[in-house]
């Protein structure tokens, strides 16, 4: 089975309170899952490995054997494919978490998308991180 994750990840200051949003699709863009969840203090750029990792996840839970991830964060879809080497110590144990779900789902595709492709994980993030900090809004 082929998914496609869209992931956003985001901190209000950097660091500061965290938050991230996945959602998990069929190959028609039917969403099977989505996620939002508040990460306590964490950097944006964590909280983006942590969207992809949860994705990951959830694709694995779902036996996909075939998994594109959607991301918004150049650095997370340019470490995964290698074209950036992973050098802060913060992100080096999420890096080996992505490579091992990596490994045993099989095929991985990771692409870079404008926020503006990535809208419902953005949403998502920005829910997790309002409910986290205490603040409850529409949606």
């Amino acid at each position: 089975m082929h998914v496609i994750i869209r992931t956003d990840g985001g901190a209000r200051g950097n660091p500061g309170p965290a938050g991230i949003g996945v959602v998990v699709e069929n190959d028609k863009g039917k969403v099977l899952e989505e996620h939002a969840k508040f990460l306590g203090v964490k950097t944006n750029n964590q909280a983006e490995y942590e969207a992809v990792i949860l994705g990951l996840q959830r694709a694995k839970h779902l036996k996909a054997d075939s998994v594109e991830v959607l991301a918004d964060s150049e650095l997370v879809v340019k470490q995964a494919t290698g074209e950036y080497k992973v050098k802060h110590v913060n992100i080096k144990p999420l890096f080996a978490q992505l490579q091992d779900l990596v490994r045993q789902i099989g095929s991985v595709k990771f692409k870079h998308v404008r926020r503006a492709e990535n809208e419902h994980a953005d949403a998502l993030s920005n829910k997790a991180m309002d409910e986290g900090s205490g603040r409850r809004e529409a949606y």
